[in-house]
């Protein structure tokens, strides 16, 4: 095994004994820096009580990753530093993809004389506005709320608006819902203009980096891809280049970078955000994993829905990644951090080749160390915390990923072929993940059933699932994974999953209803979106996804712990 990268399968090694390191770990690496208390709060902010933003700023624990790159080649390193470029520019993109404001106001926090001016741009540098993403009902600064839409249309138009739009003018239905164009007025008329000409000062030193990191390169399947995701960024056209990115290989950079995730558009999940992630490949580690890719086909037959509800469009190559990230840029940077990521997300891609699975080992395992180990004796009763397991929040977070290429993803609607993406709007995000969460779960038992995983830790995998649950719903119900996490545990509840411990609160499982009832899960959620219902959908979450007082007063107890962690990585190799 590398030296260099630990990977999932040592992850249980590394993190024994996790949550008694713990303190020592706050103490000496990765902790979050103290913040002045005169810095409690920006002077705009009317109601102190209701928010603090030194304490909220310690919510996200600092993390130098001093990654090992010394086995990199010169001309590897050199690549990548051309890559890092190029992600700074998603950077760039994104602080103005969530508002376009963004920009002035840190220059006029910058210029202030306000006491807690430091944290103010501390705040604003690790949110990317201001605006928590922890908790986006406040804006830290000023007092504007943050756009459901963000910077994607007009701040004050509604989903009425645009959709009245559309039915006069149904010639614009193509542009408008378009992942990559932005809505603007243009005197009494609403106006697409395309990412690369509304991106332009960024996108095109971002795609002559690129264009540079291939002119350096040997290898070719990486050239191949750099060339024509330079070039996607300069058209709008990314089918070719996300082609080439699911035939890299023969490198160890793994690199994702472009508009890929729709979360940031919280009015109708159709535009996408800007972001990178850098990463370096472990080989061993991938093959280590690669082996339940073969099963994709096999889990697809194995939903428990009817066959009409079964996608075996889509390709099963699937390959599968296991890295440290070494740099990151756009919505890949600000507030929670992503552990794996699934992609493309383009469905005439995936129905070609599958999807790529990339998990990032080393935001993983900090998070483990520094996050789910110790939450766990403050959410299950002794017994059962002892039960979690890296090994299972690992293998979770796999099997998260490889089920986002499972399920109804084109479906025929009213006779119409469509995605359920674009049916289900601003409601898919959360329902995917949240599908995504229970059917990796139903999908390591069904490993167990073929003897790929022992039976006898399904136990320790519940368990761990369980608490990932509230690591998840700690940031938040507005936020698609926290809203996941939320409806999963109403449903769990409703199916009486676990009980609560009278005098401390703490849960306790019933590990043979919880495995049913993940079946049952993953039954309602993959027919809602074979369904392609919107109305269904918004009913259901509007059902589920809340936290009873149990659920509060938990992550009430896990106030001590960090909410997540922000990486500090090299500018440069």
């Amino acid at each position: 095994m590398s030296k260099r990268i630990i990977g999932l399968a040592a992850a249980a090694v590394v993190v024994a004994g996790a949550y008694y390191y713990y303190q020592e770990q706050q103490k000496t690496c990765c902790g979050p820096e103290p913040m002045p208390m005169e810095a409690e709060q920006s002077a705009p902010m009317e109601d102190a009580s209701a928010y603090n933003l030194a304490q909220q700023r310690a919510k996200i624990a600092r993390i130098d990753m001093n990654t090992d790159t010394s086995f990199l080649s010169d001309e590897e390193k050199a690549v990548i530093n051309k890559l890092i470029i190029a992600a700074n520019y998603m950077s760039d993109i994104y602080l103005r993809q969530r508002s376009e404001d963004n920009p002035e106001v840190r220059a006029e926090i910058e210029a202030s004389n306000l006491p807690n001016k430091d944290l103010l741009l501390d705040m604003f540098d690790l949110h990317f506005g201001p605006w928590d993403t922890l908790d986006e009902a406040h804006p830290f600064y000023g007092d504007k709320e943050m756009p459901k839409g963000a910077a994607f249309y007009p701040e004050d138009m509604t989903q009425a608006e645009f959709n009245a739009w559309l039915e006069a003018h149904p010639e614009d239905r193509e542009a408008f819902t378009s992942l990559y164009t932005v809505i603007r007025r243009d005197g009494d008329k609403l106006v697409a203009i395309p990412y690369r000409e509304h991106y332009r000062e960024w996108l095109e030193p971002a795609a002559q980096a690129l264009r540079e990191a291939a002119d350096i390169t040997s290898n070719p399947s990486l050239k191949d891809f750099l060339a024509k995701r330079a070039e996607s960024f300069l058209t709008d056209e990314y089918f070719e280049s996300e082609l080439a990115w699911m035939d890299l290989e023969g490198t160890p950079i793994e690199v994702a970078i472009g508009p890929y995730e729709v979360y940031t558009d919280g009015l109708f999940g159709y535009k996408a955000a800007y972001e990178a992630f850098i990463t370096i490949k472990n080989p061993e580690e991938s093959a280590a994993v690669a082996r339940y890719k073969d099963y994709l086909r096999d889990m697809e037959a194995n939903l428990p829905v009817d066959e009409s509800y079964k996608n075996f469009k889509r390709g099963f190559e699937s390959p599968i990644a296991a890295t440290e990230q070494i740099h990151g840029g756009g919505d890949n940077v600000p507030g929670v951090q992503t552990i794996a990521f699934n992609l493309p997300n383009d469905e005439r891609v995936r129905e070609a080749k599958g999807a790529k699975k990339v998990l990032l080992n080393n935001v993983l395992e900090a998070k483990f160390k520094l996050i789910l180990a110790p939450m766990a004796e403050h959410i299950l009763v002794p017994a059962q915390a002892e039960q979690v397991m890296a090994r299972y929040m690992a293998l979770e977070t796999l099997f998260h990923e490889l089920s986002h290429s499972l399920g109804p993803g084109t479906i025929t609607k009213n006779g119409v072929e469509t995605t359920v993406g674009a049916e289900l709007k601003e409601l898919y995000s959360a329902i995917e993940e949240g599908k995504a969460d229970i059917m990796g779960v139903y999908n390591i038992l069904f490993m167990m059933e073929k003897g790929e995983l022992p039976k006898t830790e399904r136990d320790s995998m519940l368990a761990s699932y369980f608490v990932g649950m509230f690591r998840a719903m700690r940031f938040g119900t507005d936020e698609a994974h926290g809203q996941g996490a939320a409806f999963q545990y109403a449903m769990l509840k409703e199916a009486g999953a676990f009980s609560t411990d009278t005098e401390t609160g703490l849960f306790v499982l019933d590990f043979d209803k919880l495995e049913a009832a993940v079946t049952d899960m993953v039954r309602t959620v993959v027919m809602l979106q074979g369904d392609g219902d919107y109305d269904a959908a918004k009913t259901f979450l509007n059902t589920y996804a809340k936290l009873d007082d149990a659920a509060k007063a938990a992550i009430k107890r896990t106030a001590d712990i960090p909410v997540d962690v922000q990486p500090i990585y090299p500018e440069k190799l």
